[in-house]
């Protein structure tokens, strides 16, 4: 049976996850004259430097000595938007079926029809490890945080940090320098951070409040603005409780790439496999970012960057071999 789908409503490749790599892989796209489609499971595009690491400095960025996150996600959506593409948000993608020629991605929303994939999901959907007993949950709309968004939603305020790897020693050295008070809590005297970070907790004002546990967090009774959190230190009875304005909490996080066992898309370990073009084993289905691998793959954004270009450019052979696509970026966009 031949599938009926009305051509404008069928685009050249759609693009799942829009993080970095896809963001920069739909614009190139969108560069070579082609209708693109965007797909991400989040409210807004970014990924993970704009979701887990939206202030922090990214340094492997061609031509940029450092950029924050947020800083990063901007300029790429500023430069996403020079050319436009479809763009579906809050929108996760559950099957990807063959149907004729084009590929079928079922979504919460609707039926996406394209001609080719590029799948760009980084490390599956991520989910902050949250605290293990209950809270009321009204308390993450404000004291109760697992990212950082804003610095400036911290200033002034008397701040606790729980965690003791890079992120939370990272953090509650940043928000030293803008909170009234910071305090880092953890169950252990050592931390898992780098070696010149731990030098750089000594060193600042933040006070270290180990080993504790946290056992139980509360609004505070006399103020509703603050909260209450209270301690146990490891291997004793002992309890205190602390009062703040926020608590933020860096566990860690856990991702999930279940979803690539029903797309069918070969996988070696937790990645997908790919060619030197990023080919997977699916006819124009393609894969870039920290979610593949293959010989000699590293893990960064300036790599990412580099394999968006491929995978569109393989993507355009296939479908258009008789079509010049492949002039200088100069000329393609004064157009």
């Amino acid at each position: 049976m031949v599938t009926k789908i009305m051509n404008d409503k069928i685009y050249d490749i759609s693009i799942i996850g829009g993080g970095p790599a896809g963001m920069f892989a739909a614009y190139f796209a969108r560069l070579r004259n082609l209708k693109v489609s965007l797909i991400e499971s989040l409210p807004k595009l970014g990924g993970q430097p704009e979701t887990l690491y939206a202030q922090k400095h990214i340094y492997d960025v061609a031509a940029l000595p450092k950029i924050s996150g947020t800083d990063l996600i901007k300029q790429l959506t500023e430069q996403l938007n020079l050319m436009n593409c479809d763009q579906y948000l809050k929108t996760s993608v559950s099957s990807i079926v063959r149907k004729d020629n084009l590929w079928e991605l079922t979504t919460n929303h609707e039926t996406i029809y394209t001609k080719a994939v590029i799948i760009a999901i980084g490390n599956g959907a991520f989910q902050p490890r949250r605290l293990t007993f209950d809270y009321d949950p009204t308390l993450e709309s404000d004291q109760l945080n697992y990212f950082v968004n804003n610095l400036d939603d911290f200033a002034g305020k008397d701040v606790l940090v729980a965690g003791g790897g890079d992120s939370a020693v990272d953090w509650s050295i940043d928000l030293s320098h803008v909170a009234h008070h910071t305090s880092l809590i953890h169950r252990r005297n050592n931390y898992r951070a780098m070696e010149s970070s731990v030098e750089k907790l000594n060193r600042s004002q933040v006070e270290q409040l180990n080993p504790y546990i946290i056992k139980g967090v509360n609004f505070n009774k006399s103020n509703s603005r603050k909260i209450d959190v209270t301690l146990k230190m490891i291997k004793s009875d002992e309890t205190k409780v602390v009062t703040a304005d926020k608590l933020l909490v860096n566990y860690g996080f856990v991702s999930d790439s279940k979803i690539l066992n029903d797309w069918n898309v070969e996988l070696q370990g937790p990645f997908i496999k790919v060619s030197q073009e990023m080919e997977t084993n699916l006819p124009n289905v393609f894969a870039i970012g920290d979610i593949v691998t293959y010989p000699g793959k590293l893990q960064l954004i300036a790599t990412a960057f580099a394999e968006g270009p491929i995978a569109v450019t393989k993507a355009l052979r296939n479908l258009y071999p008789d079509k010049d696509f492949f002039q200088h970026s100069t000329s393609l966009f004064e157009k």
